[in-house]
């Protein structure tokens, strides 16, 4: 498939790369040919793996719909999540230079994303400085996660975890017009929770609780919903 399709394939089109890419094509390539990225769009259904760590790969991925984890696991299974990945996200911004991710990418919900040749995204990036900027943006925000996430397990109480989560979730879905007055999807499990903030599931569960009987949240059928914004950004030190 090709970018003219990715609208069709793509359920946040204009939140993807393939956006920018396919504009770009379009008014600076005087040949139709070269207006074409070439791609393919797979299915994922949920709980399956997409990217393995020592994958070799000549594409670079980016999420067209549904949700999914990128992780690091130790050689005992345990794991760390370090992102959740949602429409419009590459699997990883580094991808687009290095051929092995080094991250288990799992899918969450069944999800369909998007390959699109390394060697030609790189040429047509490295062709336009604006191109380039956005990839680069994307690189420095995976370090800021990094980065917070580093802070969050060595510093955050487990309450300033789970709040943040929420909070951060809640603003990047609502980039993507998936989040409106306070309610989103919601399919994460305990278990996708602790792995993403250091904590047990157990615990997790319990401070779940905590938050709905505070009426903090509410969570129902796979959605969830913000109920008193104001003290649960205070517990997250998000103001």
């Amino acid at each position: 498939m090709n970018t003219e399709a990715c609208t069709a394939a793509c359920a946040l089109y204009k939140f993807n790369v393939c956006s920018a890419i396919r504009k770009k094509l379009r008014t600076t390539a005087s040949d139709p040919r070269e207006q074409i990225l070439e791609s393919i769009v797979q299915h994922v259904p949920a709980r399956r793996t997409i990217c393995r760590p020592n994958e070799w790969s000549d594409y670079v991925s980016s999420i067209c719909s549904g949700w999914a984890t990128s992780s690091v696991v130790l050689s005992d299974g345990r794991r760390q999540i370090l992102s959740f990945l949602l429409p419009g996200d590459f699997i990883s911004a580094m991808s687009i230079f290095e051929p092995v991710s080094g991250r288990l990418v799992e899918a969450v919900t069944d999800v369909t994303y998007r390959n699109h040749r390394r060697s030609d995204l790189q040429a047509i990036v490295m062709r336009h400085n604006d191109l380039f900027q956005m990839v680069t943006r994307a690189c420095f925000q995976e370090k800021h996660q990094s980065d917070q996430l580093a802070v969050d397990l060595g510093r955050r109480t487990a309450n300033e975890r789970i709040a943040r989560l929420i909070l951060n979730l809640k603003e990047k879905l609502e980039a993507r017009g998936m989040a409106q007055e306070g309610s989103m999807e919601f399919p994460l499990r305990h278990h996708h929770i602790a792995d993403a903030t250091g904590l047990t599931p157990v615990h997790v569960s319990k401070l779940l609780s905590q938050f709905r009987r505070e009426r903090l949240i509410e969570i129902h059928n796979r959605s969830l919903t913000i109920l008193d914004m104001a003290e649960l950004r205070r517990i997250a030190n998000m103001w």
